[in-house]
């Protein structure tokens, strides 16, 4: 097939899950044979813009005529039997959905967060779950100021989400879920269900897996509180209290909370702040794991490190709500605990190195669960029969 992908990538500054997932996707279609193009923008450089330029960025945030104009060129050179769609904030917008109307070619989109219903696509406001805009109004985000804790940012977005969301509903032939949880909060908003279907993502196999009992247990991701560092801490700190695991705690990445998490570990001999880390560098990480800790206080549309971890026969205990219930199975491939309660997960933390053949059994369920949902070749697979369905419903409702 021959797929044109758009993309606005996030700051390079901050790791960005969604940017890997892009660049994967394109590669395999590449390494299947497929034609593929990209169509992006980056907001590293709204940093080079002269001030005129970056006043204007947020006002094109709903609608940019100029992008529109350039992907309607882009599209009669390249000529796609598809169009995929990822992240069009802030300096692509929604506005490619007519060009590709203009063009008559199909439209897929993968939503990789919530911002159908949510303007910072999050859930999550004020250290808890938020629902309050899903199926209405995006009121309560602007009030509260959601997007970077500042209404003037949120507006544009609010604004993107009311103006569009009937181009996106009625635009996009195919909506790729990447997770059952996300589709049942979007259906239950009001979305188009007979266009909404549940692609998870594929993660490449790291060519390592765990040998022996493992070395630590490991978060990894950005430290922020909706990624439930600050409940981690408190659950490790209850730990050490008791006398500790037996093996200390790894923390690998950046974000708000990354001072707070250096000064926590300093000196510590059952702590060690590793930083941002490479690739190469994570997969070590991983492989040498006990068990991977996802403690997310907000719902995660999917988990990208749960899979990494079962990737490399590593199990993992993780937040019973999300994406995380549909990902680890509790018992069997991993553990879950409850919610934003630091008792239950230091409870589980303590049991997933407490036995260590249980936890080799956890370990090697999960590589299997990998093996059988989430390798490139499945994820190849159902991108492209995505496509095919995409294009023959589109064709189906030109032709009527």
């Amino acid at each position: 097939m021959k797929v044109l992908v758009v993309h606005n990538r996030y700051r390079s500054e901050q790791p960005s899950g969604e940017n890997n997932v892009v660049d994967q996707e394109v590669a395999l279609l590449a390494d299947g044979g497929h034609r593929v193009g990209l169509f992006e923008k980056r907001s590293d450089d709204i940093a080079q813009m002269s001030l005129p330029r970056k006043a204007i960025v947020p006002l094109q945030v709903p609608w940019n005529r100029a992008v529109r104009a350039e992907f309607g060129a882009r599209l009669r050179v390249d000529r796609p039997d598809v169009v995929h769609v990822h992240n069009t904030f802030p300096l692509i917008s929604p506005s490619v959905l007519a060009a590709c109307a203009d063009a008559r070619v199909p439209v897929v989109a993968t939503l990789h967060n919530y911002t159908m219903v949510c303007p910072p696509g999050t859930l999550y406001r004020d250290g808890h779950v938020c629902t309050d805009c899903v199926g209405g109004k995006p009121v309560a985000a602007v009030r509260h100021g959601c997007y970077r804790d500042s209404k003037l940012a949120t507006v544009p977005m609010a604004a993107s989400l009311v103006a569009n969301r009937r181009r996106w509903w009625s635009d996009v032939t195919r909506f790729f879920c990447i997770s059952g949880a996300q589709r049942e909060i979007l259906v239950r908003a009001g979305m188009p269900s007979d266009r909404l279907v549940v692609k998870h993502n594929f993660v490449a196999d790291p060519g390592v897996s765990r040998l022996g009992e493992g070395q630590h247990l490991l978060f990894l991701g950005r430290l922020t509180k909706e990624k439930g560092v600050g409940l981690l801490m408190t659950a490790w700190d209850r730990l050490a209290a008791a006398g500790g695991l037996g093996l200390p705690l790894v923390l690998a990445g950046t974000g708000p909370m990354q001072d707070e998490v250096a000064r926590w570990a300093a000196g510590r001999e059952d702590v060690e702040y590793a930083g941002l880390c490479s690739k190469e560098q994570c997969r070590e990480l991983t492989s040498r794991a006990a068990a991977v800790v996802a403690p997310s206080a907000w719902l995660e549309a999917f988990g990208l490190v749960v899979v990494e971890a079962m990737a490399a026969g590593v199990p993992t205990v993780a937040a019973a709500h999300g994406a995380f219930t549909e990902l680890v199975e509790d018992g069997v491939t991993g553990l879950l605990h409850r919610p934003d309660d630091a008792g239950s997960l230091a409870d589980r933390l303590r049991e997933i190195v407490a036995a260590p053949e249980r936890n080799r059994q956890l370990g090697e369920a999960a590589r299997r669960r990998y093996e059988r949902d989430f390798t490139p070749a499945v994820g190849l697979d159902r991108l492209i029969t995505g496509y095919e369905v995409a294009v023959a419903a589109y064709e189906g409702v030109a032709a009527s």
